[in-house]
Order: C-alpha cells, then sequence, then structure tokens
C-alpha cells in the first residue's frame, strides 16, 4: 500500500537558485546567477580555522553561540551602530542567516497572524511565514529604483499585522533604506505591537559613501527587532553557514527556544576563527569599496550594450533591464542567455509571488575580474530585439 504525503508546501519547488547554476553548469555557461563569490577567502582566516580544529575545538559548541565569538559581534555593533548587545543574552550565533530567519519568524507568528512582506524578496520569508500558519501581506517596491512605497505599507497593516520583514541593503535590487524610510518606519509602528525582522546580510556592502542603516541605529526600532546578519556574505565564505540575530533579551529567549531544536550549534572551530579574524575591523570595513569596484568594473564593462542600467546602491547584485532587447519573460529569457550566449542570471519576477515582470534579470558580480570580462563581453554583444 502506497502512503499519500500531503504537502505543506504546495507551491514550492526546487529553487531558482539550484536550477539556474545546475543549467549554467549543463551548458558550461559563466554563472552570475546564485550569489556566492568566485575567489577564496582570506588565507589567513584559513589558517585560523586549521588551528582551531588542530587545537580540539570540534565538539559541540555553545548552543547559543562560541562566548568569544559573540563578545566580537557585541563590540563590532557598538562601534559601528553605538547599538549595545549583551552578548550573554542578546545575540544569538546560528547556522546561516536563513536559519536565523526562519526561528525569529517561527518565534513570533502564529495561526492567522499577517506578516507584511516587500517584494521583490528573499526566498525563505513566505515558506516560513506558511509553515507557521501566518499569511504573507505582499507590497511591491517601487521600479527602477525599488524605493518602499509608505502609502502601501500603512494601508496594508491591520489588526492582524504581527511583523514587517525588511532587507537592506536589498537582495535583489540593491536598495539601500535611507534616513528617511528608517524615521518613516519608526512612526509607522510606534504605539503598536508590530515587530520588525530586519534582514542585513549586506550590511558592509553599500556603495557611494551611502551608510548602512541597521535597524540597530535606532533605539525606537531597536526594542522591538530582530536583526539577522551573515558572516558567509562579509567574508566570502558562503558555504560556512555562520549567522546571527541580535535582538533584546526577552525576543532572544523565545528565539533560542526554537533554534536550539532547528540546529542546536554551529560549526565550533569556524566560529573561534571568525571571532580571532574579526579583531582587525578593516576585515570587514573595507568590503564596500572592494565590491564598489567590482561593481563599478561590470557597470563600466556594459556601457553601449542594449540593457538598461542603473548602478546597484548596495550588496553584491546588479539588476539590468532588458526592455531593449527582449519583450519575453524573465524566465524564458534567462534560460535563453545560459544555453545561446552561455551566461546565468537570476529572473527577479520569482521574488514576487505574482511573477510580476518588471524586465530585469539579477547579475552577480562577486566574482574575479577575468570572469566579469568574459561575461560582459557576451552580454554587450546582444543585439536590440535578440
Amino acid at each position: 500500500m502506497s502512503v499519500t504525503l500531503r504537502t505543506k508546501l504546495p507551491q514550492v519547488g526546487t529553487t531558482i537558485f539550484s536550477v539556474m547554476s545546475a543549467l549554467a553548469a549543463q551548458y558550461e555557461a559563466i554563472n552570475l546567477s546564485q550569489g556566492f563569490p568566485n575567489f577564496p577567502c582570506d588565507a589567513y582566516l584559513l589558517e585560523l580555522l586549521n588551528k582551531y580544529a588542530r587545537s580540539g575545538q570540534n565538539q559541540y559548541a555553545h548552543t547559543f553561540g562560541v562566548p568569544a565569538l559573540r563578545q566580537a559581534i557585541a563590540q563590532m555593533v557598538a562601534t559601528q551602530y553605538a547599538a549595545i548587545y549583551n552578548p550573554d543574552t542578546e545575540i544569538t550565533i546560528t547556522s546561516g542567516a536563513t536559519e536565523a530567519l526562519y526561528a525569529a519568524i517561527t518565534a513570533i507568528v502564529r495561526p492567522t497572524d499577517e506578516v507584511i512582506v516587500l517584494e521583490p524578496c528573499y526566498d525563505s520569508y513566505v515558506p516560513a511565514i506558511e509553515l507557521n500558519g501566518g499569511k504573507p501581506v505582499f507590497v511591491a517596491l517601487q521600479a527602477p529604483d525599488f524605493r518602499p512605497d509608505w502609502a502601501q505599507i500603512r494601508a496594508a497593516i491591520t489588526p492582524k499585522t504581527r511583523a514587517i520583514i525588511l532587507n537592506t541593503p536589498h537582495n535583489p535590487t540593491g536598495y539601500v533604506w535611507t534616513p528617511s524610510d528608517m524615521d518613516t518606519l519608526a512612526a509607522l509602528v510606534a504605539d503598536t505591537d508590530i515587530i520588525i525582522i530586519s534582514d542585513e546580510v549586506y550590511e558592509f556592502m553599500s556603495f557611494d559613501e551611502r551608510p548602512h542603516l541597521s535597524v540597530s541605529r535606532y533605539e525606537a526600532l531597536r526594542e522591538r527587532a530582530f536583526i539577522v546578519s551573515s558572516f558567509g556574505k562579509t567574508f566570502h565564505t558562503t558555504g560556512w553557514k555562520v549567522g546571527y540575530c541580535l535582538a533584546p533579551e526577552a525576543f532572544s529567549a523565545e528565539f533560542r527556544k526554537i533554534h536550539q531544536y532547528l540546529t542546536f550549534s554551529t560549526h565550533t572551530p569556524t566560529q573561534y576563527a571568525i571571532a580571532e579574524y574579526m579583531q582587525e575591523p578593516t576585515r570587514y570595513t573595507q568590503l564596500a569599496s572592494f565590491y564598489q569596484q567590482k561593481r563599478d568594473k561590470f557597470v563600466g564593462l556594459l556601457q553601449g550594450s542594449a540593457f538598461g542600467i542603473i548602478p546597484t546602491q548596495g550588496t553584491y547584485f546588479q539588476l539590468l533591464n532588458y526592455e531593449k532587447i527582449s519583450q519575453e519573460s524573465d524566465t524564458v529569457l534567462a534560460e535563453k542567455f545560459v544555453k545561446e550566449i552561455g551566461v546565468a542570471a537570476i529572473p527577479v519576477s520569482v521574488f514576487y509571488h505574482n511573477k510580476q515582470q518588471d524586465k530585469v534579470l539579477r547579475f552577480c558580480f562577486a566574482k574575479d575580474d577575468e570572469t566579469l570580462e568574459k561575461a560582459a563581453e557576451r552580454l554587450r554583444q546582444l543585439p536590440q530585439r535578440f
């Protein structure tokens, strides 16, 4: 007798990142789709990892994170954002930012709760809300710069609104929130019980002298927020899956109840290695300059192409508008690019629940110069009406 399994996520299949990376491998295309660097991390960080693995730091870490790493994060946040978090009770190390986001959502969302999601958005938000019985309420960011529409966000709030998820710098659009955005959000949630979940994994990648405005900078927001970030993005080690969550003590207590049954603890020698590596702040504070150079190179190489280009404000993603090249859907065109010109990108419609078509593709420029040059050469040769 066969057993029928009823899916909890009927709309979810294989992620677009896996699909496009598999296509890129199949057709030997240049992979600018999935967001990971193709260059190594600092050799010294690898030496530290080896040092702690060989010194015997190979058993379970404290479930909330190695104390040395939590203390290093507390110091970094105090220096960068003038925000004080207790490393013992308000900072939790997680197995990547995705786990932290899931734990935060699970800690607060109950059946029938509504969570405002700003689209396009990272693909883990909505499944986490739905698995916990919540209802995502979608508000679209406005092309071409994808600035939040505060009138629409205000209109989306109801007595059932439990949380708002924000992401700055924003994946996939690269928009960086402004002081006006933060002030408007603070005024909007004042005198409510709405919780903020702030995805800040690209916190050290904002360009053209734009500061990253962490929610932790704003006391009125900080006291009602889970703030999530990731060392994978900051130190070019996405495969290490080390993230963290900042939250007030009462919030952290609920977060930790969930975390301990998701992954219990995160890879021990890696935590010690990162803690020591962070003692030199330039290893993360210079990241914006590094990636701005990458962005400028990629954008410069595409000058004279048929693409519409608004240089990204942050992250290591660049959107390219293809309206002059094709009127096909972005998913069709992305697959066509892989097969016919050998460059893989991500169609931005997949970041919308209704597959909204803005006629843009997302390209990752966290690649070595040779890769960017080869990809740009192929993209630059695309004619209008490809």
